[in-house]
């Protein structure tokens, strides 16, 4: 049987260096890499981003009117932080506060246009650099790859069903 793997082509089904542990390593090495390609498409946006400050305006998009507890948890991070952070994408004119219109002692939080054209035009860089990766590619090994992430993301809801917490998954990794 030929299989691809990430540090090239073998030609075994299953080896020593195929176990669960060889491959966490070898996908660890291909996300670090994947996240070197997204910084780089993050710095050549012309408004520089944190990663937590992009997490917490993918957040604000995918769930505009959050309000600061709800942030802090989906960032997991603590009130003070979710706090400063907001203060600073305010400034930037990037996300505003709004009282809730049921409940005025609540805060919502949403993306001010300018924050969803930042938003918006930050993921379609990434998406460009992942496609220009992806052209290169084998199509049989493009089609292998994404059978891969599905398989991947149902065994991971499967392994995190409450929480989505991956420090959560057993057997620990170490």
């Amino acid at each position: 049987m030929f299989v691809t793997y990430l540090n090239g082509p073998r030609d075994q089904a299953e080896g020593p260096g195929d176990g669960v542990e060889a491959v966490a390593l070898e996908i660890a090495g291909a996300v670090e890499s994947l996240t070197n390609l997204w910084s780089l498409a993050v710095q050549e946006a012309p408004l520089r981003l944190s990663v937590s400050q992009l997490r917490a305006l993918r957040a604000l998009q995918t769930a505009p009117g959050l309000n600061l507890t709800a942030l802090a948890e989906r960032l997991d991070v603590g009130l003070p932080t979710a706090s400063r952070l907001c203060d600073r994408l305010e400034a930037a004119g990037l996300l505003e506060r709004t009282l809730h219109p049921l409940n005025r002692r609540e805060v919502q939080l949403c993306l001010t246009a300018s924050g969803l054209r930042v938003f918006t035009d930050v993921a379609e860089r990434q998406r460009r650099a992942l496609a220009a990766v992806l052209e290169v590619m084998d199509p049989a090994e493009r089609t292998a790859l994404s059978r891969g992430m599905r398989a991947f993301l149902a065994a991971q809801d499967a392994a995190l069903p409450q929480t989505g917490d991956p420090s959560k998954l057993s057997p620990p990794m170490a």
